[in-house]
Parts: structure tokens; C-alpha cells; sequence
């Protein structure tokens, strides 16, 4: 009789499906992602030593805003000194434990755990990443309270750990913004945004997160080549728990007293900064609302924020260039495919007169500079029609090809820069506006020799493929420019990995405002093609389509270029979702601007 009435519903229900007339469209509701909350299990009544601590750790990858349930394993005492903001240790794996034998004690209410595992990156309290390496190796210590007789957690480290997976799971990298302290763009002279990247608890109101951490400051490797426009002590009200945006997609953001008297540019400057840093968490911000002191301060939206400060990812280049079978400078335009036409740029370096080896085209497009095939000179001249080579501005003095100057760059202010390798005297070499004298820069802490420079977009750190003992790493540095009457001072500071687990980088590029594509491989490994994170971290696209024997890799910040390369194989091309298609124009180097 079941299976019968069962039937009969599900006839009934065929029944009522239409059979004829004509298709109309429906109006349907998106689907939302929906996304999971883990939270952990308090303590259960006369859990053993080894379960409090198993379930400690387990608490820290839990969604929980303040990690309450994880203090539930401490004492009280421990539960008050326990800083789980004050740092994160990521392991290869999950923390593992050992038995440690505790003898302080001869009632037996003390007991150890040593915490061991292979280190592989820390966030200090900025949310800062940085890869790290090393064995790791932490004690807690427990006690069994007198009345309940329930063991706790007595002694700890600060902080948190956790393994790799949990941690992809838990934290995600996010980019705040602030402003180049020395340098504007050229041509409009408005700021340029720096992305500052770090990273949050993914499910535990990020947007709220980056807007306290933005108004905190950039973080300490940033910090000297950058300023803020948010006053300082500006902070939100302390009312408030979570920002949420409105049905225009729309964030009011209520500050405290120390913005209230600020003026209209400097108010448009700090939402711009809000605004970046929010669409790098969600492309659905449009539109950001200051409020201080009760009262309204400014409001900007996505459309006038491009005209308040510059930002890589904003910029769309017109062209991408490549060397042709003939050594010329060659262009296509930049139209989202591979299927454009290629033409040679106007002027000297596209006619011909002189063989090429690298070129660099400034980020206006308007000027380019070209290392001769020999790679012993620098010429600077600009892309229009009749304009003459004119005489070297550099010439190494290298004995061999792989001895001399590196492929050029340009950063945001006209400046550019290379590196001549010549072993009796390695330097990085930075020709304002792309003349005069070359300026030496100063490069403390590197060790090894330059094999490639490139510029991010916003002026103020620069990548360097750097030869140590045939390794061959991928560091970045920050720029500080310090000038004093008319002498300029130009360093790169504290140099630091970005690939900690290539032991050859051959090619690599600017991806983004933070993000880098590379070509290298591991110890042992093949060749891949892969995105990486300018603070050493691998976003999660962070592999690409494999590729062989590279020559070079052209990307942008603006993300909705296309990439491109060059292999033994020509000139290639990656279209979104799909693997690698050759082109049928000759190239030995592809680049875009800048």
C-alpha cells in the first residue's frame, strides 16, 4: 500500500506538468553562496589531558570572533594573558603533540604537551605574511583545577598555529590601500594607491576587519614609503560592531572626532583609500559615505574615485609589445584577444636601424628604451614617426652578452631603470625621467647579482630576479627615494622573497597590484607558470596552464589583460579557462608597458 500511494503522488505529479504551449522566461532569484561557520566544542566534563589539548587546537580553526570557546580550555588565569591576535604560525601540517613528562609537581595535577611541526609561513600582529622555514616547537603546560578536578590549560604560547590547510580555509589575502609617499603619476599627477596586502579571518566580518585594519596603517615593511590620508587616531566610532553595505551597494562609515574637521580633498583621498581596499574584498562596493561628528563628510563613488588617485589596476595599457624575427619593436592592440593584427611602433626602434635585444616602453606609451642585440647599450628615444635613435645614454662594459644590461623598466613617474651585470662592477641603475646621469642605486642587504628589474605600477617597490651560487630567487624591495636639495638618494630596502620555493626563476612580471606571474621551478621539478603574491604567499589561481622553455611573460596589473609569453614555440596566448595557443607572429620577448 506504501509503494502504491507513493506512485500515485508522483502521477499526480506529472499530471500537473504542461505538455504544450509556448516557452516564456521566468523571473528567478540568484542563487547566494552560502558559506558554512565552523564552530568548535567546549570542553566535555573529565576530558583528559591529551583531548584538551587536541580540542584547543581544534577551537583556534574554528569561526569564532574572539576564540571563546577556545579560551573554555584554559585557566582563567591564562584565558586573560592569551593574545591569539598577536600572531599566527602556519605548519606544513596540523600541529602535532608529544607527551612531554612533567615532574613539578608530586600530586600528579601538572601535565606537558610539546606542540611540534615544520614551519612554512607567520602573520605577525599586523596581519602580515612572510614565509618562513624551520622546525617548530612549543610547550603547553596544564593543570587539574582543585575543586572541579577538570584539566585546563595553564601555560601557552601567544598567538596561534595551525596547518596549511586550515589556514587556506580560515584566512584570506586581502589589499588595503595607502598612497606612494614620494611618488604621483606621470601625466595627471594625482597620488598613486599602493596595495598593502595582509590577511583576515575569511568568515568573521572581513569587511569590518580591513576597515580597522586600514585605519591602524599600513604595515611595517610598507610604512616608509607610504602615507596615509586618515588622520591620526582616526578610528570608527565605538558603537560600531559590523559594516554592512545597504541596497545600493553603498558602506556608511562613521568615524570617530579625529576626522571630523577635515576638508573635501582630503576626505575624497581617504574614501578612494576605503574604497580600493573594499573592492579588493568585494567587487560590489560602489560607493563609500564619511560620516564624523554626527555629520555627513563626503561621499564617493567607483566612477570618481579614478580621479582622486591613481591605481595600477585601473590602468588599461593600449598596446602589448613584443620583438619581432627582425629585432623590432612591435605592437598589438590590446583588445582581450590573440587574433589582433601586429604592427612595428613608430619611430627608431621600430624601423629597423638598429637590432634590439630588450625594450621597455614607458607607461604613457609615449617613449621607449631599447638594449642593442649585444646588450651593451641603453638607447631612449619616442615612439612616433621620425624620431632619431640619437647617441647611447649607457653602455656596459661587460664581456659577454650575459655580463651586461638587463631589460629595462619604468615606473610610474618616467623614471627607468636596469641593472648592468658586469661582474667587476654589478650596480642597479635608475636615469631620471629616463635621462640625464645615471643615478646608482643603492642596494643594501642583496646578495647576488641582478638578472631582471620590474617596477610596480605604483612607484614604490620594485621586483629583482637575483643570481646567488646559480639559484636563481625572486626578491622585492621597497623604493626610498630621499632628496635633499638637488641630490636624490634612491635605495632598495629590505629585499624579501616572494618564491621561497623556487630554486630558478627565468621570467616574470607584474600581475596585478600585488601579484606576480612567474616561470620557474623547485628543486627537482619542471618548469611552471604560476601567480604568486608579492608578500611570498600563493593566492588560490595560483597555478597556470604548464608551459616550456619560457623566454618571457607579459602581464599587466589590470587584471582583464590577457597573458602572454614566448617560448621556442613563438608567441603564445591564454585565454581565460583554456590552455596555451601559438600565434602566428614571431617573438623572442612580449611585454606590456611599464
Amino acid at each position: 500500500m506504501a509503494y502504491a500511494a507513493c506512485a500515485a503522488l508522483l502521477l499526480a505529479g506529472c499530471a500537473s506538468m504542461p505538455d504544450s504551449g509556448d516557452l516564456q522566461g521566468v523571473e528567478s532569484t540568484p542563487r547566494q553562496d552560502t558559506q558554512v561557520r565552523v564552530f568548535a566544542m567546549p570542553p566535555r566534563d573529565d576530558a583528559p589531558p591529551s583531548e584538551i589539548v587536541q580540542g584547543f587546537l581544534e577551537a583556534l580553526t574554528s569561526d569564532d570572533p574572539r576564540y571563546s570557546t577556545a579560551r573554555q580550555y584554559l585557566t582563567t588565569k591564562a584565558a586573560q594573558r592569551w593574545q591569539p591576535d598577536s600572531s599566527t604560525t602556519v605548519l606544513a601540517d596540523g600541529p602535532g603533540t608529544e607527551v612531554v613528562q612533567s615532574g613539578d609537581r608530586d600530586d600528579g595535577d601538572d601535565f606537558a604537551f610539546k606542540l611540534t611541526g615544520t614551519e612554512v609561513a607567520t602573520l605577525d600582529a599586523q596581519q602580515s605574511y612572510a614565509p618562513a622555514s624551520g622546525t617548530y616547537r612549543q610547550t603547553v603546560y596544564l593543570t587539574r583545577d582543585k575543586k572541579t578536578r577538570q584539566w585546563r590549560i595553564d601555560a601557552l604560547p601567544q598567538g596561534i598555529v595551525m596547518g596549511k590547510s586550515d589556514f587556506q580555509r580560515n584566512f584570506m589575502s586581502v589589499n588595503k590601500y595607502y598612497f606612494a609617499s614620494n611618488t604621483t603619476a606621470t601625466g595627471t599627477g594625482r597620488p598613486m594607491a599602493v596595495a598593502d596586502p595582509v590577511y583576515v579571518r575569511e568568515r568573521v566580518d572581513p569587511m569590518t576587519q580591513m576597515v580597522r585594519s586600514l585605519l591602524n596603517g599600513p604595515t611595517s615593511w610598507l610604512e616608509p614609503v607610504v602615507r596615509s590620508s586618515f588622520p591620526t587616531g582616526t578610528a570608527l566610532t565605538q558603537d560600531v560592531t559590523a559594516l554592512t553595505l545597504d541596497d545600493r551597494n553603498k558602506l556608511t562609515v562613521p568615524l570617530n572626532n579625529k576626522a571630523a574637521r577635515i576638508g573635501q580633498g582630503k576626505c575624497d583621498e581617504m574614501a578612494a583609500q576605503l574604497l580600493f581596499t573594499l573592492q579588493s574584498l568585494s567587487p560590489t562596493v560602489d560607493e563609500i559615505e564619511l560620516r564624523a561628528g554626527g555629520r555627513h563628510l563626503c561621499t564617493l563613488s567607483d566612477d570618481r574615485a579614478t580621479a582622486v588617485a591613481d591605481r595600477g589596476a585601473e590602468t588599461s595599457p593600449d598596446y602589448l609589445y613584443f620583438i619581432d624575427g627582425g629585432h623590432r619593436l612591435v605592437r598589438m592592440p590590446n583588445s582581450g584577444s590573440g587574433n589582433a593584427r601586429a604592427e612595428t611602433v613608430p619611430g627608431a626602434l621600430g624601423d629597423g636601424s638598429k637590432e634590439l635585444r630588450s625594450v621597455a616602453v614607458a607607461r604613457d606609451e609615449d617613449t621607449a628604451a631599447g638594449v642593442s642585440l649585444d646588450g651593451k647599450a641603453l638607447y631612449v628615444t619616442a615612439t612616433t614617426v621620425g624620431t632619431a635613435l640619437g647617441q647611447p645614454l649607457l653602455q656596459s662594459k661587460g664581456k659577454t652578452e650575459a655580463d651586461r644590461l638587463t631589460t629595462p623598466s619604468w615606473d610610474a613617474q618616467g623614471d627607468l631603470w636596469v641593472a648592468d651585470r658586469d661582474p667587476t662592477a654589478p650596480r642597479l641603475l635608475l636615469l631620471e625621467k629616463g635621462g640625464g646621469q645615471p643615478l646608482t642605486v643603492l642596494t643594501p642587504g642583496l646578495d647576488g647579482r641582478i638578472n631582471a628589474v620590474r617596477v610596480a605600477a605604483d612607484g614604490a617597490r620594485i621586483a629583482l630576479v637575483v643570481d646567488k651560487d646559480g639559484k636563481q630567487s625572486l626578491l622585492i624591495g621597497r623604493i626610498e627615494r630621499d632628496r635633499t636639495g638637488t641630490q636624490t638618494t634612491v635605495s632598495v630596502q629590505e629585499l624579501r622573497s616572494a618564491t621561497p620555493d623556487l630554486e630558478q626563476v627565468t621570467a616574470m612580471s607584474w600581475a596585478g597590484d600585488s601579484r606576480l606571474v612567474v616561470v620557474g621551478r623547485e628543486t627537482g621539478g619542471v618548469e611552471q607558470v604560476q601567480y604568486v603574491q608579492c608578500d611570498g604567499s600563493i593566492p588560490e589561481t595560483g597555478t597556470l596552464p604548464g608551459l616550456t622553455e619560457v623566454t618571457s611573460i607579459a602581464a599587466s596589473e589590470d587584471s582583464d589583460a590577457p597573458l602572454f609569453a614566448t617560448s621556442k614555440d613563438g608567441l603564445l596566448w591564454l585565454p581565460g579557462g583554456s590552455g596555451w595557443r601559438t600565434l602566428k607572429e614571431t617573438a623572442s620577448v612580449a611585454f606590456y608597458p611599464g
